[in-house]
Order: C-alpha cells, then sequence, then structure tokens
C-alpha cells in the first residue's frame, strides 16, 4: 500500500455566504497553507481535520491502493487529486499524491 501525502494547497472564505447563511461560530478551521500530512495504510493522519477527511478519504484509499488517473487525465500528474472539503464557507483544497510504496518484508523500506 502506498502512502499519501496531503497538503493544504488554499484556504478560501466567502464572508458573504457566512453572514447571509451562517449560524456565528467561534471555532473554524485550524489548517494553514502548506500543512502536510502523511496517511499510512489510507488512515486519516493526526491532526487532519474530519470533516475535511470525510471528502478526500476515497480519493486517499484509492491512491494507496495503487488507482490512478481520475474522471480520464484530469491530473496532469495521473497519480495525484486535487479535492476540496465540503465546507462551503470555508473550502480548502487539498493536493493529493501518493508518493511511496511501504514493502512490509522484513527490512525493507519505501519505494518511490
Amino acid at each position: 500500500m502506498k502512502e499519501v501525502r496531503l497538503t493544504v494547497i488554499r484556504k478560501a472564505t466567502y464572508k458573504d455566504l457566512s453572514e447571509k447563511y451562517e449560524n456565528p461560530i467561534e471555532h473554524t478551521c485550524d489548517l494553514e497553507e502548506g500543512q502536510v500530512f502523511i496517511s499510512k495504510d489510507a488512515q486519516m493522519p493526526e491532526g487532519m481535520c474530519g470533516s475535511a477527511w470525510d471528502s478526500l478519504a476515497p480519493f486517499v484509499l484509492t491512491l494507496a491502493c495503487g488507482g490512478q488517473d481520475f474522471y480520464d487525465g484530469w491530473m496532469k500528474d495521473p497519480k495525484s487529486a486535487m479535492i476540496s472539503c465540503n465546507d462551503g464557507f470555508r473550502p480548502v483544497s487539498f493536493l493529493i499524491e501518493a508518493i511511496r510504496e511501504v514493502n512490509m518484508e522484513k527490512g525493507a523500506g519505501y519505494h518511490e
């Protein structure tokens, strides 16, 4: 199974939508642009937002299992995807990339 890197590429905020539709909340997203997470065994990395993970998990699982080329050539790198979390007021975009194969044999390491 491959490890998958999840990089926060962009955070957006739609204040006009929040003011019009959202009840005020005190705490919002803690993720920062450039922040990197590594998913091992297609599991949610520590510190990852659970709501964001719900959107990303199917793509992470596919990449971890060796899948690629989502939507017939959508991404320049077929072993990647650009996916946003499901927060319509503060969407966060993630670049998800398969990065290395974990070899489970004794004494073996990682393979690109």
